[in-house]
């Protein structure tokens, strides 16, 4: 008898945890960086800032996450995160000079990154016997940050930068309030022994696709934390820059609903190898834009980028992890895609915007996501020919 196949309400509160975690991110992720433009720091100080938070996270994934493999506890844990984000944005926007704000947000940044890669853990374990897909519950972070990235820029033209905020200790605290009222999808699981996890993390396979992780993660990264800061610099308003980061949320929807229901007839390997290739194509038009106006329709193509990225890397994740160690898994994914790369992104990215602009910054981005297409497709060519190499026998 399936006895963890999650009630109605509750697929329905894990949809609404998601869309309102997710439009903290929005928050974070969109508006942050305009809000400190607005704070006077400058573009350096910026990216200095951004990197704190990869940096914290690739010890704090690990942390939570090892801690709710341990304790086999999901819910606990993003109760304690939620309310440590509360209390630290409080701190972060009352911080009146540059190294104080810098600590604060580090803080911040502690309570803040690991709640993405644990409610991925939470969803994957909620729906592992219930034949659901991921992907049905993960829209829903893609229509919160939308709402988010659109509406919210819509208040912030009228009512001012300064509005934000207000908007971030809202979001989190109806992310609070429904927190409370999820079940712990880890009750009653198998306890995690520490050799198994040392076997995945040792794999030369595992290793090395994190490595490409990280590769096409830069040019990811670079996008998100300076995005708002290269539309400022070609001229568009706030609203606008909110229609761009609303656009791309959007694109991601069709592409889940898609890959959830067709998305096995592909090879992971293969797949990722496209999704770099239309980085390229993604970063290099962005690099040469002059009208802001024009990001708005190269934001579409978010939805063969960071659509299939995500959805594919999870898939193989999934498949390589066992569930015991399905945080640990997700954390150690986390600390790549979204904590090292950010790290580099955010130091490497912020110096050369302020020493050659925006655009160069772009045309880098394209070039790194073209070395980790050709990674992607020649491990998937390797391992075939590695394959087909094995004697056959009994």
């Amino acid at each position: 008898m399936k006895t963890s196949i999650p009630t109605k309400p509750q697929d329905h509160l894990l949809k609404l945890f998601t869309f309102s975690f997710f439009m903290t991110m929005g928050i974070v992720v969109t508006f942050f960086p305009l809000y400190f433009d607005y704070k006077g720091y400058s573009k350096l100080q910026i990216g200095l800032l951004y990197a704190i938070g990869p940096l914290i996270g690739i010890a704090t994934n690990l942390l939570w996450g090892f801690l709710s493999d341990r304790f086999q506890t999901v819910k606990k844990i993003m109760i304690i995160l939620i309310i440590g984000q509360l209390f630290t944005a409080i701190l972060v926007f009352t911080a009146g000079w540059f190294s104080l704000l810098y600590v604060c947000l580090a803080m911040f940044f502690f309570f803040q990154q690991p709640v993405n890669s644990l409610n991925d853990s939470q969803l994957m374990l909620s729906i592992r016997d219930s034949g659901k897909s991921y992907a049905s519950f993960r829209v829903w972070g893609s229509i919160g940050f939308a709402v988010s990235a659109g509406g919210f820029g819509l208040l912030l033209r009228h009512y001012g930068t300064g509005l934000t905020p207000i908007l971030c200790l809202l979001t989190i605290s109806c992310t609070l309030v429904i927190v409370f009222l999820l079940k712990d999808a880890r009750q009653g699981g198998k306890k995690m022994a520490f050799g198994g996890m040392l076997d995945i993390i040792r794999s030369k396979k595992f290793i090395w696709f994190l490595v490409l992780i990280i590769i096409m993660s830069v040019s990811h990264r670079f996008n998100d934390g300076f995005l708002a800061l290269y539309m400022r610099q070609l001229g568009a308003s706030d609203s606008l820059i909110g229609y761009a980061w609303m656009t791309s949320a959007l694109s991601e929807i069709p592409v889940f609903f898609f890959l959830s229901k067709h998305g096995h007839r592909f090879k992971e390997l293969p797949l990722l190898a496209f999704a770099g290739i239309i980085y390229a194509v993604r970063f290099f038009i962005m690099g040469s834009i002059q009208d802001p106006t024009w990001v708005i329709g190269v934001q579409l193509l978010h939805s063969l980028t960071f659509g299939i990225f995500l959805f594919t890397a999870n898939r193989y994740i999934s498949q390589i992890v066992p569930d015991e160690y399905r945080s640990s898994g997700q954390a150690i994914f986390a600390v790549a895609w979204s904590s090292i790369a950010g790290l580099i992104s955010g130091t490497l990215g912020g110096w050369i915007f302020d020493l050659a602009g925006g655009s160069t910054v772009y045309v880098i981005a394209a070039c790194l996501s073209i070395v980790a297409a050709i990674g992607f497709l020649g491990t998937h060519i390797f391992q075939n020919d590695e394959s087909e190499s094995m004697p056959s026998g009994r």
